[in-house]
């Protein structure tokens, strides 16, 4: 009996090393070399099916994301219910004879609106509490977003993408992603002025050279700088920053909306919230400018000395189960950000490095030994992180052992059907059969979750490819090809 068991140990790994040697050739494309590949597919039940450096570390890019969404599932709770908890919050001091000094409080809530038609969570709703009160006159509006240490951007996220909608500052107070929409439109013939629009609500100098071409263009034929200054605090506000955006368009196209992040969330949701008080014929007087903002350990005042301690209104955001299925199907990494400081208030101060304590709790628990893995953020945009596809895949196979771990696979995205895996997989056999977390970075791109196979086998898979050449193409098509030729052979 040991012999026979030897013999099908030995049919088993033969049989992976063969798989493993085909796959190796087939990610190994003209076009690709110095490409470095990592991949594990296994069974579910732990059998190996591929392996390819399935223990070197490896960047994850929005894999990362994986991570801090099963930790929120498996120390949150129920996330199917509202959480009031989570929802902006308006505080004050009502003075009599209309008269009111007002706090703006942020709790972390990434859903916060302020579009035109809001219905539901939207920051106008505050106004209209405040207009309930009987307020004709704000002495003072201040911000407090205190919940958590100010980190607009954790460590090794580049300073180019902190200028892109990828990258926009974390912060207690978010109102609409924390973007601005830049809507670029081409002229119906080339060499005619290219036009442009954007709204905001904050010192924002936007510098629009775009140029209106009739040859085929793309997004990547647009590039957006900032002023390279620092950004640094001046006073109570963030100074004006100027933005350029640069390329090409081609003549009579649609319309182009671009994301400019906002680099003073907090700040601009004050201004929002004076003019939505102003709307309502609430007068604010100018000196709320030269207030400033809470951070920890610095309580506010407002003018009278004294602490405002009434709360007048709190929204309430929609259940968490929307946000964090919202932000694995759109890879959403300000959600993700917010996230993991949310995860950290749990045992911590709401800080980033008390966030990934109770990521690296989660990853001991299941498991996973520590060597295998680095995590410097909750999103994916750190190029500091690092993870193994044993461990990746590993971790997603433990996922499935837990209560939640349905409700986890159903937040990712699905191949040819939704998020950030809708065109890809189309007209395959893993069709509608793939759920997992993609990751694109510069010179990385990454995959991980769960496939069917066509015999109805599912089968759990770690993808990356990392330093990737500049001048090659996208790692994406070999990668998902690849994919499709194990899912047909299992």
């Amino acid at each position: 009996m040991r012999v026979i068991l030897s013999a099908l140990t030995l049919l088993a790994v033969s049989a992976c090393a063969s798989l493993s040697d085909r796959t190796r050739e087939s990610l190994e494309q003209l076009g690709l070399e110095g490409t470095r590949w990592g991949l594990v597919v296994m069974t579910m039940d732990g059998r190996e099916l591929v392996s390819i450096r399935p223990d070197e570390r490896f960047l994850p890019a929005s894999n990362t994301k994986l991570f801090t969404v099963a930790a929120a599932f498996h120390r949150l709770g129920d996330m199917t219910q509202p959480d009031p908890a989570r929802g902006t919050s308006l505080r004050g001091d009502l003075h009599g004879n209309g008269h009111a000094g007002l706090t703006l409080v942020g709790a972390g809530d990434p859903t916060l609106s302020d579009t035109t038609g809001c219905e539901s969570n939207c920051l106008s709703h505050l106004a209209d509490a405040v207009a309930s009160q009987g307020v004709t006159h704000v002495d003072s509006l201040s911000l407090d977003v205190s919940i958590f240490p100010y980190e607009p951007w954790p460590p090794g996220w580049s300073q180019e993408d902190r200028y892109t909608r990828s990258g926009a500052p974390v912060s207690a107070l978010t109102v609409d992603n924390n973007l601005w929409p830049l809507t670029i439109k081409p002229a119906a013939t080339a060499e005619l002025w290219t036009e442009y629009n954007i709204t905001t609500e904050w010192d924002l100098w936007v510098d629009v050279d775009v140029e209106t071409v009739a040859e085929p263009t793309t997004l990547d034929d647009i590039l957006v700088y900032a002023d390279g200054s620092e950004h640094e605090w001046s006073g109570t506000y963030r100074e004006g920053v100027n933005f350029t955006v640069k390329g090409r368009v081609t003549a009579g196209t649609p319309p182009i909306t671009l994301q400019l992040p906002r680099l003073d969330p907090a700040n601009v949701a004050r201004k929002s919230l004076i003019r939505h008080l102003n709307d309502r014929n609430i007068v604010v007087d100018e000196g709320v400018w030269g207030l400033g903002v809470r951070y920890p350990g610095d309580p506010i005042r407002d003018r009278s000395g004294d602490f405002a301690e009434i709360e007048i209104a709190r929204l309430v955001p929609p259940p968490l189960i929307e946000n964090v299925t919202f932000l694995m199907k759109q890879s959403q990494n300000l959600h993700a950000e917010l996230l993991l400081r949310r995860l950290g208030l749990l045992e911590g101060d709401g800080s980033r490095e008390a966030g990934l304590k109770i990521v690296e709790a989660m990853l001991a628990e299941s498991g996973i030994p520590r060597w295998s893995w680095d995590l410097s953020d909750g999103s994916g945009m750190s190029v500091y992180n690092r993870v193994t596809p044993q461990m990746t895949a590993d971790f997603l196979l433990w996922t499935t052992t837990q209560p939640w771990g349905a409700a986890f696979r159903d937040t990712l995205p699905i191949g040819g059907v939704d998020g950030t895996l809708r065109r890809r997989f189309t007209d395959t056999a893993l069709e509608g059969r793939i759920f997992a977390k993609s990751g694109t970075l510069r010179g990385t791109n990454a995959l991980s979750g769960f496939m069917m196979t066509r015999s109805g086998q599912m089968l759990v898979f770690a993808a990356f490819a990392n330093e990737r050449p500049t001048e090659a193409e996208s790692a994406i098509a070999a990668l998902d090809a690849t994919l499709v030729a194990i899912s047909e052979t299992n």
